[in-house]
């Protein structure tokens, strides 16, 4: 935020004028909004309505005691009271239009907080098994994880993005069991693949590169280093998928690690020891009931296996232990029960871990769309369509943007034809050509932008440019907002709907190089700071801002 926000301004005189009017109210919010409707000037607050009770008066005449204790100042030069009695505030134009000079200013650090203040947190997105290459929904969590880890790290916060390898387990098991009978296949013998097993064309694959890499076990006879063999194959294959994505991790955290370390055994004796488990049947059972689940779970069945909520909570007990006192994991939506459960866990253990500790963000499912039909598989993978084959299809950018641009908890359409559209109906098209619409009016200008950062701004004052520069304005709470919530699809419809259809308006209906110098440097200054936002938001989800299209 800059130092002179217009917002703090406002909030900091109505305040001042509140306790004035009436000092009995003592401590009160104010909360200062931006209205929908330009009619209604620039910010807006409720505080006569919710003051009207407390100190017995009507609400307008609550707000009609704080104007007249309302400090004179150049930050406002029209205030009303609206209906019940809302109170209504029209800026200055050095007021209005200083967001320019402030982004001029800061540039690409334009919309950077410090409520993070360098606290560690730690993202845990992806997390697939290394049973095959990563399929849309993965996609869907590299795109969200990662815009939600910069966007945390817009705010101040020490972000580690970790990926956690689920490479224990049945999901495994049936891997080793499939390469090995491709191995045996391709040895001639007659094999029927494993029931569960994994049949898509990149299993072939690996058994012709086990092959090839160990000429000791052409008949596939060893299965365990065919296990390693293949885990280790699609983690790289993965990687490279991630890649082509443009996510990259700081850490890897793989399961198998959680058993030969002892973390899951200890995890589990410390759970037994706070008296919060029992035995029946011959499982372990962790009362999750005293913790808000609907039944109890077994944490280790009849056979001696654990279940796999039980690896998740020695994981985040890792995690806290570490010193991470915020950690989010993204996941899919099949994953709902699991919060309950490790926070259950988490709980019964004692530490003194937050109740809330970890935060969950869990996504629907992608449904991809071409020529009107719904794509179910992919070659390479067999039975998904795969991140790489979207982005062979469409690019990246639009990959990203698509997976963004609807709440985690709303059902994903990816329509391939629609992102593959250089028309306004393709929405990462539409901003993008916005950023490339301004570069091309700032190319034919020619001038030295550096000094635009001086323009005199009081030849602003149209409806488009009040318009624009409000939300512009906007862009550092918008930010901070979508951190909090963990809500990068909030950027995403700011930039498409607020800044990118606000310019687009501003451009056909303006014109900027105009014969009149203080104008045409005016509103080259507002074009300038308007693709600095488009920018630095861009930047924010991944997705690249193009000086040409």
């Amino acid at each position: 935020m800059s130092a002179t926000d217009p917002k703090q301004q406002v909030e900091a005189l109505v305040a001042q004028a509140v306790h004035e009017a009436f000092p009995e109210a003592g401590a009160v919010s104010v909360l200062i909004e931006r209205p929908k409707n330009l009619d209604h000037g620039d910010f807006t607050t409720n505080v006569a309505l919710q003051l009207a009770k407390s100190v017995g008066k009507k609400p307008r005449d609550v707000a009609e005691a704080i104007l007249a204790k309302l400090p004179k100042d150049g930050v406002i030069t029209k205030v009303e009271i609206a209906g019940p009695g809302f109170i209504n505030f029209t800026l200055g134009g050095s007021s209005r239009f200083g967001v320019v000079a402030d982004i001029h200013a800061q540039g690409k650090a334009f919309g950077r907080g410090n409520q993070g203040r360098g606290e560690k947190f730690m993202v845990e997105f992806v997390s697939a098994n290394p049973t095959g290459p990563l399929h849309v929904g993965h996609g869907r969590q590299a795109a969200l994880g990662d815009a939600i880890s910069t966007l945390l790290e817009w705010q101040g916060y020490s972000v580690t993005r970790e990926f956690y390898y689920n490479d224990a387990g049945n999901q495994i098991a049936n891997l080793a069991l499939s390469v090995q009978a491709r191995v045996k296949e391709a040895a001639g013998a007659a094999i029927e693949m494993p029931k569960d097993g994994y049949l898509g064309d990149y299993i072939r694959e690996i058994a012709k590169e086990y092959v090839a890499a160990h000429f000791g076990d052409t008949k596939g006879e060893n299965l365990e280093q065919i296990r390693l063999f293949a885990v280790k194959y699609l983690r790289r294959e993965q990687d490279m998928d991630l890649q082509a994505f443009g996510v990259k991790f700081d850490s890897f955290f793989l399961e198998s690690s959680l058993y030969t370390d002892g973390k899951v055994d200890e995890t589990v004796e410390m759970l037994k020891k706070a008296g919060h488990t029992y035995d029946s049947e011959g499982a372990l059972w962790l009362k999750t009931t005293d913790f808000g689940d609907d039944k109890d779970r077994v944490m280790r069945k009849s056979d001696g296996t654990y279940t796999y909520f039980v690896p998740d909570v020695a994981y985040h007990v890792t995690k806290f232990r570490r010193g991470y006192p915020h950690v989010v994991n993204v996941q899919g939506a099949d994953h709902h029960s699991t919060v309950t459960r490790v926070r259950a866990g988490l709980q019964a253990l004692e530490m003194k871990i937050p109740k809330g500790f970890p935060d969950y963000v869990l996504h629907q499912m992608v449904t991809v769309m071409k020529s009107g039909e719904e794509v179910k598989i992919s070659k390479r993978a067999g039975s998904y369509v795969t991140v790489r084959d979207l982005i062979d299809e469409v690019g990246r950018d639009a990959v990203r943007y698509f997976f963004i641009m609807r709440k985690v908890d709303s059902h994903l359409v990816f329509d391939i034809d629609l992102a593959k559209q250089k028309t306004e109906d393709n929405p990462v098209y539409y901003v993008q050509y916005a950023h490339a619409r301004l570069c091309s009016v700032l190319r034919e200008w020619g001038g030295d932008e550096a000094a635009l950062a001086k323009a005199d701004l009081s030849a602003l004052g149209t409806t488009h440019e009040i318009a624009l520069a409000q939300k512009l304005a906007e862009f550092p709470e918008l930010l901070e907002r979508a951190a909090r919530e963990f809500a990068p699809h909030l950027l995403s419809f700011f930039l498409h709907d607020d800044v990118a259809a606000r310019m687009h308006s501003y451009y056909n209906a303006e014109r900027f190089l105009v014969d009149d110098e203080k104008v045409k440097h005016a509103r080259l200054a507002l074009v300038a700071a308007t693709r600095q936002v488009l920018a630095n938001g861009l930047a924010v989800l991944g997705v690249s801002a193009p000086e040409r299209m």
